[in-house]
């Protein structure tokens, strides 16, 4: 096996024989490298993610995948102790270009986290939080707004007769789904999802692996998880991040069987191994 195969990898690469495969990435690292101190957290990361696909991202705890994940739209600026360096694209225009505000940015490109965020209020009012905030949406277009996302996250039928009670009412995987409706309200181009499963019991976890790969039809996901076999079911490509001299290094991506049963770099083949995996090369 290739110890390394590191390295710029474009979309055209990662083909597995689909049309995406001439398309740009819609997002994309060059080089990225996140610093806190003399701490290397992230170092050389070359990705590009495909256009409505799953791009799973997996890898030891401590390589620093949900880092990676907040550089995607931002969200590590608001860690000022962290130092970013290279590039981030989306839709080939870099972050920083200065087109673009980290506000509008975090709208385009939303996020899920492992824990639901559930804020005071009732659950209408959860769903519209952000983007009743954004300009030109009007009052009497909330409600509507409302329920479109919570049917796209498949929770409406489950709430339609109680959209002004509490949304801490609401049970845990519930909640998740509603994270998930209020990320959806703003109608993001990409969703970033921090192991979204991991506070869930079996049954919601299959409700948000069903959701994950219906959403791909309409949006770009990218998806941090420690479940290989969640990666299995729902993920088109993988890539795998391992821990190379105390710095997180994006070894290996391919289409996800691929990178699952012949991994090409040993490192990769050795997590795989030691997590239960399949290393069949």
């Amino acid at each position: 096996m290739a110890e390394h195969t590191t390295g710029h990898t474009s979309s055209a690469e990662m083909g597995c024989g689909t049309s995406e495969a001439v398309l740009e990435p819609v997002l994309e690292t060059r080089r990225l490298t996140v610093t806190a101190g003399a701490e290397t957290i992230l170092r050389d990361v070359n990705l590009a993610v495909p256009a409505r696909s799953v791009y799973g991202l997996i890898g030891p705890s401590g390589a620093g995948k949900s880092t990676l994940l907040k550089c995607l739209n931002r969200l590590v600026d608001l860690q000022p102790l962290l130092r970013v360096e290279g590039e981030v694209r989306f839709q080939g225009r870099s972050l920083r270009d200065g087109t673009l505000h980290p506000d509008d940015l975090r709208v385009r490109i939303g996020m899920l986290f492992q824990q639901p965020v559930v804020f005071p209020g009732s659950i209408q009012h959860n769903v519209v939080f952000g983007v009743r905030r954004q300009t030109g949406v009007r009052r009497r277009d909330l409600p509507g707004i409302a329920e479109s996302a919570l049917r796209e996250a498949a929770l409406w039928d489950e709430v339609k007769d109680r959209l002004r009670k509490p949304a801490a009412t609401l049970s845990v995987g519930q909640q998740q789904r509603l994270s998930l409706a209020r990320a959806l309200a703003s109608r993001p181009e990409v969703l970033l999802m921090d192991e979204p499963t991991s506070a869930l019991d079996p049954r919601s976890t299959r409700a948000i692996e069903e959701l994950v790969r219906e959403l791909k039809e309409r949006h770009t996901i990218v998806l941090v998880t420690h479940d290989l076999g969640q990666a299995q079911r729902v993920s088109d490509w993988l890539g795998c991040l391992c821990l190379q001299d105390g710095a997180g290094e994006l070894l290996e991506t391919a289409c996800c069987a691929e990178l699952l049963e012949s991994p090409k770099c040993q490192a990769v083949a050795d997590f795989l191994r030691q997590s239960g995996g399949r290393t069949e090369a």
